[in-house]
């Protein structure tokens, strides 16, 4: 007998049990099958979260839209490999540290680099698997034996690898450039890490008097502190306003040292003056022309954003301050201009939220030109598809206009960048592993380069490293390229266009000579399979109820766990799914996810009814996977309208939602799941052969059972149908149909259901639809005239058409116990335009009750029908007025359009004819 159900659905206990057990039985595990094997793959790399990390809706978005498609691809018969890690985040990880030594009075510095990494490790050990343990909360189905973390021996060493590869190539240098200093974070940061937001602000006008004359020249700046540093001023070499101080001098206000006036395209004729002041250490644009000219580059801040002394008098105070000092001097010796209101794009750390100063640094670039040309080419040709696909043309935008990356972060916890210095000659080794002498000299004292390599420079390989890279791996040969990306667009740029280069970079092999009978591969095809993986689709946001962006500031933040306590993981993840149409944000209202909480309500209730009828009529139905492998439903005998109808509407539906998920309409492959679970399944097929149930009533038991053997199967189809989504409820009621012995370790590893053309029967779907049209139009008849539910009513049925009264008098007994109807009697002309009445195209139906009709009421009722129907023939008629529609469209669907539009019509028709004779306005 099927195993025993508690009378109320409770989530928690559940999800914990099935979560605890999928990970202990490695349910998930992808063993990389032998040589050979022909096995299709369907392979994810999870976006790694921050170790220092916890889930939010985000997140979760992200991981229910990853764990339906992988679980669907798993049940479809493919070698899945879902990939788990986490992100060591330098800069993240290093300032949660520091936060905890300052509230201990501490800095790293007390305790050195070495002590300072080892409690990084230890903060690691402690709180680092923290994400790990909620995403098992999740349902995720990651192969939790291959988890790994950014900074384990392996990955540390394939990064290694490509560094010096990459040095090698001549593709990494080091150099003096103007970088974005976080002085909060005490290193640089690249450009995708600044936020900017416009502030109000002030531009400050300036004159620097010219050498041996009485003229001054005006320059504006935003950030006066920085002229200390000044080492020129710059006009265009066609702003015949300055023709005359070609070549002359000027004096640097404050500091009263003399700068040369330069001619370069810097300076605008038509902005402002004209003519700038040039500060090469503090400003990108300032640098360029500095190099042109042969400036010096005169740093005036140190790491803190604090005035060193080059600054002079102001050495040793805060920018903000300074700039405070400087302006008050300027004004107080006359040469302040001016100070205007102006709109500042102020740039600051998106993680410390400091404002980022422009700062000459000596850091590690890579060149990037070379990698990014590859990178464009296999999106350009098709090797990677984006879903959305204007992503495609915005990766590309920024591909085009892409400047070499700065991999260096002045930090201490992260990979250490592999290059040494030579205390005598000063000769920069960079090596595999740490050298013992100098290269170019005798020297055996050699120190490490200090600073780590940018986050993202070792994420950006993980597609290849996290399979066994730099060896020749059978996981490489298999899961490589991975077949999927889901990520948010927030990292589009930071992670997921780093990954296509090195990925193009490193896996596409170097041409080599052809050996006597070998097949030489092309350079399409192995450009083709070096790309990390071969669709990318960018997932939305996750807003607030008011579609509002989440923020702390905003108070409106979502914590995703608090959610599943409440209503349980399956229904979340299913509100999410639900929502989740591509390319539009999701508004995420709690109060919709308690109505899947229902949902899950009404799947339980109807396995608890399924089971007392199982054992009532004596039916134990073990389902077989060879069975349930087949297209369709397996062992269903649809001998009735019902039967034919429900057996039609799941195969409808399963084609549906495979085809939805293939192209990533989580919304809509949820939503027809809900529909038919829900509506066609519980609503109505249930209620249909509940008579059919009750063999007491009927002459044997045969038909009862034939009824029961129908619902189970129907019933266990339906729960893998909907599995991918709901995980954990499915898992339950699954392992109840086979009392806790099922055939297969979990429905996990079942067949998802497919389509079989068989068992689809349009004429019982049309038929059943008519027979749900009467149904519900007495239903609401008896709702408008206010009829008691026990009370029993006959109806007058008209139809024109001889096939549906056969119908309707064949399964009149359907319709009397759906629509609580006493009898039913066939007339032979409309009754549309009694009072009472309902009319459809395929019948008319009248409600014999003596009650007084309220006649403005029903006029009402009756105006907004035709509003309704109006509209309906308006789109109609407008689509097949459509020539781009009629060209694509099917001839079936084209067919079944023009079908509506008649009926429409004929609709329309009754409706106006029940007005007037109503005597409606």
């Amino acid at each position: 007998m099927p195993h025993e159900l508690s009378k109320a659905y409770e989530p928690g206990a559940i999800e914990t049990r099935w979560a605890d057990y999928w990970k202990n039985e490695k349910l998930f595990h992808a063993a990389t099958p032998a040589e050979g094997h022909a096995r299709d793959a369907f392979s994810l790399l999870l976006p790694p979260p921050n170790v220092t990390g916890r889930l939010h809706m985000g997140h979760m978005l992200n991981q229910t839209e990853m764990d339906i498609i992988i679980r669907w691809h798993r049940m479809r018969g493919a070698l899945t490999l879902w990939l788990p890690g986490t992100d060591h985040a330098g800069i993240a990880t290093q300032m949660m540290v520091e936060r905890q030594l300052r509230a201990q009075g501490k800095s790293r510095h007390d305790l050195g680099r070495e002590a300072f990494i080892q409690r990084v490790w230890e903060w690691r050990q402690q709180y680092g698997g923290a994400i790990f343990d909620q995403m098992k909360r999740l349902g995720a189905s990651v192969d939790w034996g291959r988890e790994y973390f950014t900074m384990d021996e392996d990955l540390s060493r394939a990064v290694r690898e490509v560094f010096v590869r990459l040095y090698e190539q001549g593709l990494i240098y080091r150099g003096k450039y103007i970088v974005n200093w976080c002085p909060d974070c005490g290193t640089a940061i690249s450009d995708l890490e600044v936020k900017h937001e416009d502030i109000p602000g002030k531009l400050y006008e300036i004159r620097y008097p010219v050498v041996g004359s009485n003229e001054f020249i005006t320059v504006a700046t935003t950030r006066p502190e920085t002229m200390l540093g000044d080492t020129a001023v710059a006009v265009n070499a066609k702003d015949e306003r300055y023709a005359h101080l070609h070549g002359k001098q000027v004096v640097l206000p404050l500091m009263n040292r003399e700068i040369p006036i330069i001619l370069d395209e810097l300076a605008n004729p038509e902005f402002g003056t004209g003519a700038v002041k040039v500060t090469p250490a503090h400003d990108p644009n300032d640098f360029q022309a500095g190099l042109r000219h042969n400036l010096p580059q005169i740093d005036v801040m140190d790491e803190h954003a604090h005035m060193n002394q080059n600054a002079g008098a102001y050495a040793g105070l805060d920018r903000l301050e300074a700039r405070k000092r400087v302006v008050a001097d300027l004004e107080a010796q006359g040469f302040l201009v001016a100070i205007k209101d102006y709109t500042i794009a102020l740039g600051k750390g998106d993680r410390s939220g400091t404002i980022v100063e422009p700062r000459l640094s000596e850091q590690w670039f890579v060149k990037i030109e070379p990698l990014a040309k590859r990178a464009i080419e296999v999106v350009e040709k098709g090797y990677i598809r984006f879903t959305p696909d204007n992503y495609k043309q915005i990766y590309l935008n920024w591909m085009y206009n892409i400047h070499d990356w700065c991999i260096s972060r002045q930090l201490w916890w992260g990979h250490r960048i592999p290059a040494w210095r030579c205390a005598d000659c000063e000769e920069i080794i960079v090596a595999r592993a740490t050298p013992t002498k100098c290269t170019k000299c005798p020297c055996t004292k050699l120190e490490q380069d200090t600073d780590v390599l940018d986050t993202w420079f070792s994420s950006g390989l993980l597609p290849f490293t996290t399979l066994g890279w730099p060896e020749a791996t059978r996981d490489l040969d298999v899961f490589y390229p991975t077949s999927l990306l889901i990520t948010g667009f927030d990292i589009l740029f930071f992670w997921v266009a780093r990954m296509i280069m090195l990925g193009c970079w490193f896996m596409m092999p170097p041409e080599k000579p052809v050996r006597p009978g070998e097949k030489p591969e092309s350079r399409e095809e192995a450009l083709r399979n070096s790309v990390p993986f071969r669709e990318v689709y960018i997932h939305a946001l996750v807003r607030d109820a008011e579609r509002q962006k989440m923020s702390k500031t905003k108070g409106n933040v979502l914590d995703p766990i608090e959610v599943i306590e409440k209503y349980g993981t399956d229904a979340t993840r299913f509100t999410l799914a639900a929502m989740a149409a591509p390319g539009t944000d999701i508004a995420f209202n709690p109060s919709r996810t308690e109505g899947y909480r229902n949902f899950a309500n009404k799947i339980w209730n109807a396995a608890r009814f399924m089971f007392m009828n199982m054992e009532r009529v004596g039916v134990e139905r073990a389902l077989l996977p060879a069975e349930t492998a087949r297209p369709g439903v397996a062992g269903f005998k649809a001998d009735t309208l019902e039967d034919r109808w429900i057996l039609s509407r799941f195969n409808g539906v399963a084609a549906y939602v495979n085809e939805a998920l293939e192209d990533f309409r989580f919304h809509e492959a949820a939503n027809r799941i809900y529909d038919f679970f829900w509506g066609e399944f519980c609503d109505w097929y249930i209620e249909l052969i509940k008579p059919r149930l009750m063999f007491d009533a009927c002459a044997d038991k045969s038909a009862a059972q034939i009824a029961s053997g129908n619902l189970v199967a129907l019933f266990e189809a339906s729960l893998r149908l909907l599995h991918p989504v709901m995980p954990f409820i499915t898992e339950e009621l699954w392992h109840a149909i086979y009392d806790g012995k099922p055939p297969l370790k979990s429905i996990a590893l079942a067949v998802y259901p497919q389509a079989d053309g068989q068992q689809l029967d349009l004429k019982a779907e049309t038929h059943m639809s008519v027979l749900q049209d009467l149904i519900v139009s007495v239903r609401n008849l008896r709702a408008e005239l206010k009829v008691e539910p026990k009370v029993k009513v006959p109806i007058q049925v008209y139809t024109h058409e001889p096939e549906m009264r056969q119908l309707i008098a064949e399964n009149q007994g359907s319709v009397e116990r759906q629509a609580n109807v006493e009898s039913i009697t066939f007339v032979e002309s409309s009754i549309a335009k009694l009072p009472g009445a309902r009319h459809t195209a395929r019948f008319d139906v009248h409600l014999l009750y003596e009650q007084k009709i309220d006649v403005a009421a029903e006029c009402e009722r009756l105006r907004k029908e035709l509003e309704r129907i109006e509209a309906a023939l308006a789109n109609g008629e407008s689509r097949l007025g459509n020539e781009t529609f009629m060209a694509k469209a099917p001839a079936n669907v084209v067919e079944g359009l023009r079908k509506q539009v008649q009926e429409n019509e004929v609709l329309r028709e009754k409706t106006q004819g029940k007005r007037k004779e109503l005597g409606c306005s």
